[in-house]
């Protein structure tokens, strides 16, 4: 990415990052941050503020995503980990996890106590 992209829209895709094909942006480039060894099947959606990231030590610990995978708004993979064909990965949830074909990783609601 160049740098006006960086700068004006927060979006860093690394040079060397592999797409099998190209990838849809519903929302546009805004905050999408991928790793420059990371790897991305055919017909992947990336919404907004997505980070695909490696572990920063070592290029061989990036994310590989399958094909027909969505990575809905704001949720972070990190690390090497392989995530399944088909799999939906919901807004805000953080996947440093295999995750299977076909499944849905969904970040849970924190159980909040109110006091009355």
């Amino acid at each position: 990415m160049d740098a006006f992209n960086n700068a004006s829209m927060g979006t860093n895709i690394g040079f060397g990052a592999r797409f099998e094909s190209v990838p849809k942006f519903p929302h546009g480039l805004n905050g999408i941050i991928v790793s420059p060894y990371a790897t991305i099947g055919k017909n992947a959606y990336i919404f907004q503020q997505v980070t695909i990231g490696d572990d920063g030590i070592n290029k061989y610990n990036a994310p590989v995503i399958g094909d027909n995978v969505t990575l809905y708004a704001g949720c972070k993979i990190v690390g090497k980990c392989h995530i399944g064909n088909n799999a939906k990965i919901g807004a805000n949830a953080v996947v440093s996890f295999d995750v299977p074909e076909n499944a849905i990783v969904v970040c849970e609601r924190p159980k909040v106590k109110i006091k009355q």
